[in-house]
């Protein structure tokens, strides 16, 4: 809103330092602001009015050091971020970018998800909250629309040079032109593009888009899952997610600049630099939100938090044409989700082969998610925390190598 204000008094009367808004770092650095002052500010109030409508998490005694002592923390805190991160992308970005609008269509479709979970587990005492079939058919829905507006919107267009390139060498003039495609980057190779048309081929024109579609359907139900398990010790899922944020931050601003887009040879992506407010207003909220959520935890996030971040986290990759880098760059979330995975199946496989007493006594982990199996092995929960970061900067700095290591 800010911006179509300060672009109106530029153009209108020529006004004092009103063209600042036109520029993409002036306004991601203003989101960034504004979402650390709104957490700082409101996060408290938030705590209050939770902790006063006694929402406070429900918490089964899983042996864990220190577990029960977290009782009657206020959950649903996935509302400091909603505030957090929704003011400042209204005011700072531009509205009518596709890109812009799908981020904020997934922000409030998965955390209503998420509410509609915590409400159930907390105001209806139903320890299983929402069922997940419904939670997967949300998941499934948000899919469609996203998968479906990248396939046919107009907008969402790449930069084709003469030589049939997404990007030139550094002092080559060619000429451009912006089309409609579903072209990806694959990392860590030279001539680096897939165009997902390729896999409709095969199908009748009407069906064209269904690989495409079914392809955002499971990321952004699996990175959504993901962040929803990580979500398992204080500090874990926020502190990943603001690290994974800051890495799109760079792609988004890298691939809608001509001149970094042609020095890197990266994809240009048309207004994709829009990206960047959203990425920065995203990173604040997270850290805002930590600020409250860093051990000990005044309050969880719950699934009102976890599942928006990472159908936000999705929908960011997909749009910049990186969600072949989602295995590096959410590699916490992978291993959460696969340590689940893994302890389900060895446990089923020793039952069946050996009966349920020994499959009970002979798990794979101690207790899965991951995290808390170094919990059960008597590891602090901050140094579980602070070591699972230090991983995800690494996994980002890996990311950000596939700039120029091919």
């Amino acid at each position: 809103m800010l911006y179509y204000l300060f672009t109106y008094l530029d153009k209108a009367f020529d006004f004092p330092g009103a063209g600042v808004f036109q520029y993409i770092t002036f306004r991601a650095m203003g989101a960034i602001v504004f979402s650390l002052l709104i957490a700082s500010i409101f996060g408290k109030r938030i705590i209050l009015l939770l902790q006063n409508l006694q929402i406070g998490e429900s918490i089964r005694d899983l042996g864990l050091q220190g577990q029960m002592q977290k009782k009657g923390t206020p959950t649903m805190g996935g509302f400091i971020i909603l505030a957090s991160l929704m003011i400042p992308v209204l005011l700072f970005a531009k509205l009518d970018n596709v890109y812009i609008v799908l981020l904020i269509i997934a922000t409030l479709w998965t955390c209503s998800i998420g509410f509609a979970d915590d409400y159930i587990k907390v105001f209806k005492k139903d320890k299983e909250g929402l069922k997940g079939r419904f939670k997967i058919i949300g998941q499934v829905g948000l899919g469609l629309i996203v998968g479906l507006t990248l396939y046919f919107n107009d907008y969402v267009k790449i930069r084709v040079y003469e030589k049939g390139k997404i990007a030139s060498a550094v002092g080559e003039i060619q000429k451009y032109t912006d089309v409609h495609s579903l072209t990806t980057t694959v990392p860590f190779f030279k001539n680096n593009e897939i165009d997902y048309q390729i896999f409709g081929s095969f199908l009748p024109e009407s069906l064209a888009w269904l690989p495409y579609v079914l392809v955002v359907i499971f990321i952004i139900t699996a990175v959504s899952n993901g962040a929803n398990i990580t979500d398992g010790i204080d500090g874990l899922a926020a502190g990943t997610s603001a690290i994974i944020g800051i890495t799109l931050a760079v792609f988004a601003y890298l691939s809608g600049n001509k001149v970094f887009a042609q020095y890197l040879n990266l994809m240009m992506i048309p207004n994709s630099g829009e990206v960047v407010i959203f990425c920065a207003a995203f990173v604040g909220a997270c850290i805002g939100f930590l600020w409250y959520n860093a051990y000990p935890a005044q309050v969880f996030m719950g699934d009102t938090g976890s599942l928006m971040l990472g159908s936000v986290i999705a929908v960011l990759a997909l749009a910049l044409r990186k969600e072949l880098l989602i295995p590096v760059m959410c590699g916490i979330f992978l291993i959460e989700n696969l340590s689940v995975i893994m302890q389900v199946s060895y446990f089923k496989y020793q039952r069946r082969r050996k009966g349920l007493e020994f499959a009970q006594q002979n798990r794979l982990f101690l207790m899965s998610p991951l995290h808390h199996h170094y919990q059960k092995k008597g590891y602090h929960e901050a140094k579980i925390v602070t070591r699972f970061w230090i991983i995800g900067i690494v996994l980002a700095v890996a990311c950000l190598v596939t700039l120029k290591l091919r």
